[in-house]
């Protein structure tokens, strides 16, 4: 992936979400990778902190059609916050994670699962019954003690912190990211390889 790809992801989610407010812009949608079933997550900030994130972890549309959906979802249908306003545009930075494929983790147990875990790299998908999560990697940078992470993933699933069983499903990814706020920053947009 190149910062040319990053750029226009960037570009593309900012148009959408900025048209969904009424605001009138333009991105160019013609390239042909584009077309390509991907994955990815949107996620926007305002100041460092979140303010909405909604991805696809499972590649199952064009990776345009998933990066307009998801800056839409990400800006107004992200049940933890109000949806964006107008006012808050020029203050929100945008970021695209693309996935890697997920893969399925064998682990024994707990301590089997947190030994396998490698902080910084993996966005990790916990799944039991029908409680699911996911954090990308980025989440990391808060959460860097694989436990601390674990029993946070498991929080947001919606089960108690020390959860498990014995048909806990972890399955891991990485991500390959772009974030509006390094472009600025740096005059041009970075690539951060994850695995």
């Amino acid at each position: 992936m190149s910062d040319e790809r990053g750029e226009v992801l960037l570009t593309i989610a900012r148009a959408t979400i900025s048209r969904v407010l009424n605001v009138p812009h333009t991105a160019d949608e013609s390239a042909p990778w584009l077309a390509e079933h991907g994955a990815c997550f949107v996620t926007l900030t305002q100041y460092g902190e979140l303010r909405g994130c909604i991805g696809s972890l499972q590649a199952h549309r064009s990776l345009l059609d998933d990066v307009k959906s998801n800056a839409v979802s990400a800006a107004l249908r992200d049940p933890r916050f109000t949806p964006l306003s107008l006012e808050e545009l020029d203050i929100t930075t945008v970021e695209i994670s693309l996935l890697s494929p997920t893969q399925a983790m064998e682990v024994r147990d707990e301590a089997d699962a947190l030994a396998q875990l490698r902080p910084g790299v993996d966005g990790i998908v916990f799944e039991y019954g029908r409680y699911r999560s996911t954090f990308l990697p980025q989440v990391w940078e808060n959460l860097a003690q694989p436990r601390e992470f674990l029993a946070m993933l498991r929080r947001k699933a919606g089960l108690p912190d020390d959860f498990w069983a014995e048909d806990v499903k972890l399955s891991r990814y990485s991500v390959t990211k772009w974030s509006e706020s390094e472009k600025l920053l740096a005059g041009h947009p970075k690539e951060h390889q994850h695995g």
